[in-house]
């Protein structure tokens, strides 16, 4: 294949097995990466072809499909839709140690409330250091037992 001087850098991850399939194909088509994909887009990517571009499309969206742990997201800007990158969300873990704040807002109640069923010793906590420390597993354990004494 003639090289061009005319070349423009592209850099893309991909997928550990297409990248081990693209390196067996380069080998045993005595080509290099970059010719065996310059030819590939050459031979099926057509931007003037509406046709085309949807049955490109239908494949990356095959393909999308079957990796379960991507995201896509798309900002359209006027007519033109940009792929502008993708998106995974992991929460955070909830501490196992509580202060009166964040056990206020895992009740859904006011700070003061906790801190006076804390000192009336009805609330499970510790002062350390001068501070209430609640563990998130006893709060939950009481308020939980408080509802089954409820129902008694």
């Amino acid at each position: 294949m003639a090289r061009s001087n005319n070349t423009q850098a592209v850099y893309v991850r991909l997928p550990a097995a297409e990248a081990e399939k693209l390196d067996q194909a380069a080998y045993a088509l005595r080509l290099s990466k970059r010719d065996l994909i310059t030819s590939l887009v050459a031979r099926h990517v057509d931007p003037a072809s509406p046709s085309s571009l949807r049955a490109l499309g239908r494949g990356v969206a095959s393909h999308a499909e079957s990796t379960s742990d991507r995201r896509r997201i798309v900002v359209e800007t006027g007519s033109d839709p940009l792929a502008v990158g993708h998106h995974s969300f992991r929460p955070a873990e909830a501490p196992e140690v509580l202060t009166p704040a964040e056990v206020a807002e895992l009740l859904v109640v006011d700070e003061d409330a906790v801190l006076v069923l804390a000192e009336a010793g009805d609330l499970p906590g510790r002062q350390v250091g001068g501070e209430w420390r609640f563990a998130r597993r006893a709060v939950l354990d009481w308020l939980a037992a408080g509802q089954e004494g409820a129902a008694d």
